[in-house]
């Protein structure tokens, strides 16, 4: 399995996949939705599966003395490598943010997100939305990725700004805590977005698996 994530790293993925791992650390940045740079993150994988469709990248791995099943994993295990190497830039963000920056006024009278642990639940389940509408909406065809891109925007922006709004709701101020206040709480809602993003990238993976198998290349 080592080999088919090598291919999909050196033969098939988009340089921009690699350099918008970066935009992980939009979570530095205040007064700014930090979201957005989850979104900017899967936008960079677009581009590669955007590459490999050009290049006819499917039709060559079913070529390989590999199961078609294997060619899916490849494409999964790429994306979340990419997805989990940015997250792990926004896990440290927000670890500088929750300390040596805790007390800084451009964080304290920022309005929108702060970068904490529900942030970071939020982040992974626009990557599972990601996994599951996008990858999973183009293993139907093996071709088609525009569409399922377009719902997965939708769903990512509503995500964003559902994100954004809830701790503005009286009641829910701490979703929104600085430093290690409600730590309990804002782990609690980061394990629960790292079980969304579990469940739904695996589920997406096995739904393309059956879908890809019966898709006459």
């Amino acid at each position: 399995m080592s080999n088919i994530l090598r291919k999909e790293m050196r033969l098939s993925a988009s340089v921009l996949s690699y350099l918008f791992i970066a935009f992980g650390f939009m979570f530095f940045i205040p007064g700014y939705p930090i979201l957005c740079g989850v979104f900017f993150v899967t936008l960079g994988i677009f581009q590669s599966f955007q590459n490999a469709r050009e290049a006819n990248d499917i039709i060559f791995s079913t070529l390989l003395p590999i199961a078609k099943k294997d060619v899916v994993r490849g494409k999964f295990l790429f994306s979340c490598f990419i997805e989990l190497c940015s997250f792990a830039l926004m896990a440290a963000t927000v670890i500088l943010r929750m300390t040596i920056f805790s007390e800084s006024s451009v964080y304290r009278n920022n309005a929108l997100m702060n970068a904490n642990p529900f942030a970071l639940g939020m982040a992974l389940l626009i990557f599972s939305l990601f996994n599951y509408i996008f990858i999973g909406g183009f293993f139907k065809t093996a071709y088609k990725f525009g569409k399922p891109f377009v719902i997965f925007i939708i769903a990512a922006f509503l995500t964003l700004g559902v994100g954004e709004a809830l701790h503005h709701f009286p009641g829910l101020e701490m979703l929104n805590a600085f430093g290690f206040e409600h730590i309990i709480l804002q782990l609690g809602l980061f394990g629960i977005g790292a079980l969304c993003y579990v469940l739904m990238t695996l589920l997406s993976y096995w739904r393309a698996c059956e879908h890809f198998e019966i898709i006459d290349l």
